[in-house]
C-alpha cells in the first residue's frame, strides 16, 4: 500500500511540475515597410503599369502576355487571357469597370528577398474595395500577383 501511495504522490508531483519555456531573442522582422526614399521608383512604375495592364483586361478583354524578362515562368503560365476573363467577369458584375490603380505602400520581405507593392484598385461602383499586390523577386521579375479585399492595414495573409 505504501508503494502505491508513493507512486501516486510521485506521479502527482511530476504532473504539477512546471514546464520550461525558452525565451528566444526577438526575431528579425520578416516584413519591413519601405519609405519613399527606399523604393526603386522605376520598379514601382513597372509594377504599376503591369498591374493596370492586368486590370484593364477586364474592361477591354485584351491581354498582352508577360515576357520572360517581366515575370517568372509560374506567373506567365497562370496569367492567361482565359483565366483573367473568368476572374474579370466576376469582378465586372460585382464592381463594374476598373477605373484606376493607386499605389499605397511597399514592403521588403526579408525571408525571401522580395518587394511587395500594394495598390488600391478603384472600380466604377463605390462598394468596390479591392487590393492588388504585385511581388517582385531579386531578378526584378513579377513573382506573384494577388487580388484581395481591401484592408487599411497590411497583413500577410
Amino acid at each position: 500500500m505504501k508503494k502505491i501511495s508513493f507512486l501516486l504522490i510521485f506521479c502527482l508531483i511530476l504532473a504539477c511540475k512546471s514546464k520550461k519555456v525558452s525565451v528566444d531573442k526577438k526575431p528579425v522582422a520578416a516584413m519591413e515597410r519601405l519609405s519613399d526614399s527606399q523604393i526603386d521608383h522605376l520598379q514601382k512604375d513597372k509594377t504599376t503599369a503591369l498591374g493596370k495592364q492586368i486590370l484593364m483586361t477586364c474592361n477591354t478583354s485584351k491581354f498582352v502576355p508577360f515576357t520572360e524578362k517581366e515575370a517568372t515562368a509560374e506567373v506567365r503560365k497562370n496569367m492567361t487571357l482565359q483565366r483573367l476573363s473568368k476572374i474579370c467577369s466576376k469582378f465586372q458584375q460585382k464592381y463594374g469597370d476598373f477605373k484606376e490603380l493607386k499605389f499605397v505602400e511597399a514592403y521588403h520581405d526579408n525571408t525571401n528577398q522580395t518587394i511587395i507593392y500594394r495598390y488600391k484598385a478603384l472600380y466604377e461602383k463605390k462598394i468596390a474595395n479591392k487590393e492588388l499586390r504585385v511581388t517582385v523577386n531579386k531578378s526584378n521579375q513579377i513573382a506573384s500577383v494577388n487580388s484581395k479585399d481591401w484592408k487599411d492595414t497590411f497583413t500577410i495573409k
